[in-house]
């Protein structure tokens, strides 16, 4: 009886890292996509950003 109840013990302990480790992936290629998508608005909206911090630099007299 012992040797069953070890058995499905280490069945659990097995399950449980498997999750934990799909758990880590998942997450990691939700950081992955989250990345992606700010270095494609960034691409996109780096000219506009740049020049709206020109225009408040220049606004504020910090501009040259």
């Amino acid at each position: 009886m012992r040797f069953l109840y070890d058995i499905l013990a280490w069945y659990e302990v097995q399950k449980q890292r498997a999750m934990e480790g799909q758990s880590l992936v998942e997450y990691g290629l939700i950081l992955a996509l989250v990345a992606l998508v700010v270095i494609g608005a960034l691409t996109l909206l780096g000219g506009n950003i740049n020049n709206l911090l020109t225009n408040i630099a220049n606004t504020l007299g910090g501009g040259g």
